[in-house]
């Protein structure tokens, strides 16, 4: 089952990173996976030990290579294969992306539906901040 080395590629989309081998090898062509700072080919061999980092935007996940396979397994034997030690900032970013998930629109995705603009404007309300009652006040004061 598990061999001393294994293509990226081919790791990737047996430890589940990547739903299809294309999707992982055209992200190694595109420069968003790295080992040790150095991005890599698809066709590069990884040994037990190494430290993956994949760019999923807004987020770096970085995996530790336990065992080197180039089949897909179950779900449940993950932990074998991997560690995930992605840190702990990564995941603020993620949740905060999600939060306010729609300043930043992926490309492509069209213009933003009436439900994702009434939560903008309840985001990015500036009375919550107290903004227009200072002003209000202002205008008063010289009348």
């Amino acid at each position: 089952m598990a061999n001393d080395t294994a293509r990226i590629d081919k790791w990737l989309w047996a430890a589940r990173i990547f739903k299809t081998r294309s999707i992982a090898a055209t992200a190694c062509k595109n420069g968003r996976v790295t080992i040790n700072g150095v991005n890599v080919k698809p066709s590069h061999v990884i040994k037990a030990g190494e430290t993956v980092n994949v760019k999923k935007p807004p987020i770096t996940f970085s995996f530790k290579v336990l065992q080197c396979i180039e089949q897909r397994v179950g779900a449940k034997l993950l932990p074998q294969v991997y560690e995930n030690v992605t840190d702990a900032k990564q995941y603020e970013i993620l949740e905060m992306s999600r939060i306010s998930g729609f300043v930043d629109r992926a490309r492509g995705t069209g213009r933003p539906t009436k439900k994702d603009r009434r939560s903008l404007e309840a985001f990015i309300e500036p009375a919550m901040f107290g903004f227009y009652e200072d002003i209000d006040d202002e205008f008063d004061d010289e009348q």
